[in-house]
């Protein structure tokens, strides 16, 4: 069965004011578009286009309550996983998310405490986790991501250092740890000069260098954020992390522990349908450092890309292990494409009209249209000139 849905963009103020409603042939609101979800998650579930077809029900959500074994097949309890198109015009909070058994932990907790789930000190709204993967839609898509070493930290810090001493706190607790330093850009009394001095350093060599190309990428962003978020520890964190660029087409894997901030950029997101987040600076909202701490991955890595494998003509995979969901691109070309699906799927169409056949229906769908297609439908045949996006149950 194909159900198509659509929904309204969440309007987050770092949201791209053009990028979404172009995307989806709209004229933009002149408000920010930050995020379209596609899903059955309560805080944003996708709408039915035509309730009728399914006994009136107005959303995703609600449908999936009424019939859970139709919608999800035999067994299925929910949805496992949550499509968004996320349009960034400015750096999102820099942030964490648990692991399964964290989540859960969690949860219990602040339930048996009586934290209210709308509680702005809240962290666990839900008892599951959040892995998510994101691929570049733009040209160019910015983003933080992972602990990079110290050595490449203290690059950057060399070349900011104007030799007034400024920089000594910091370079004293790299040598300890990035767990160490971490801690103390949250909690030491000193740190707020360090803040200072890294972000009127940054922002000199900007000035000086007269275009970014001519100092490191990191420093070039650690400038915009001290211009968006005076005195927050997030610049510093910031100068820990490994600064990515990806091109169109390319994607990242951002697994629980995963500190990262998208900068900037219009891209597919894909996650476990959970809105569990332990922020880490650039932003105004509740930052529980202690639990931050204890989700955290400090082992320096580098940048999570994550390679598709080609499964057929016209359709390439992403799909990380154990996390319950896998992205599929299809770009069907003359041939046509043929699409296995893991179970309850979404399919959306970002160009062009594409034709989707499975076992018992089908569909046309043009740019900026979705679709949610019912686990009997598990293979598709897809025929048109155009690309699309598939999240699919793994």
């Amino acid at each position: 069965m194909f159900l198509a849905i659509t929904n309204v963009p969440r309007d987050y103020a770092w949201g791209s004011t053009t990028a979404i409603s172009d995307l989806l042939g709209r004229k933009p609101t002149g408000k920010p578009e930050a995020e379209l979800w596609l899903g059955a998650h309560p805080g944003s579930p996708s709408i039915v286009v035509n309730p009728a077809v399914v006994d009136g029900a107005d959303t995703l959500a609600d449908w999936i309550a009424a019939q859970p074994e139709r919608a999800l097949g035999a067994g299925g309890r929910h949805l496992p996983f949550l499509m968004k198109i996320l349009a960034a015009a400015k750096p999102l909070s820099i942030q964490a998310h648990p692991t399964p058994q964290q989540a859960r932990e969690g949860f219990d907790r602040e339930n048996r405490a009586g934290v209210p789930l709308i509680a702005t000190e809240r962290n666990y709204k839900d008892p599951f986790p959040k892995p998510e993967i994101i691929y570049a839609l733009s040209d160019e898509f910015d983003a933080l991501c992972g602990f990079r070493t110290v050595a490449e930290t203290l690059a950057d810090v060399d070349a900011l250092d104007d030799s007034s001493g400024a920089f000594e706190p910091l370079r004293a607790h790299l040598a300890d740890s990035l767990e160490a330093t971490v801690a103390w850009l949250f909690e030491g009394d000193d740190a707020p000069a360090l803040i200072e001095a890294v972000s009127a350093a940054a922002t000199a060599a900007v000035s000086n260098a007269g275009a970014h190309a001519a100092i490191s990428p990191t420093v070039a962003t650690l400038a915009d954020l001290a211009a968006d978020y005076p005195g927050d520890p997030g610049i510093v964190v910031a100068l820990l992390l490994n600064r990515v660029t990806l091109k169109r087409g390319q994607a990242l894997f951002l697994p629980a522990g995963n500190i990262h901030a998208y900068l900037g950029g219009l891209g597919v997101e894909l996650m476990a349908p959970s809105d569990n987040v332990l922020r880490g600076g650039l932003t105004p909202k509740h930052v529980d450092v202690p639990e931050l701490m204890r989700v955290l991955d400090f082992e320096p890595l580098p940048a999570p890309s994550l390679e598709p494998v080609a499964v057929g003509p016209g359709v390439e995979r992403f799909d990380p292990t154990e996390v319950g969901f896998a992205l599929l691109h299809v770009t069907p070309g003359d041939a046509g494409a043929v699409v296995q699906l893991g179970g309850p799927s979404i399919v959306f169409v970002t160009s062009g009209e594409l034709h989707l056949k499975g076992q018992d229906g089908n569909i046309k769908l043009g740019a900026g249209e979705s679709v949610y297609v019912t686990p009997d439908e598990w293979r598709l045949a897809v025929t048109g000139t155009g690309e699309a996006f598939v999240a699919t149950a793994a």
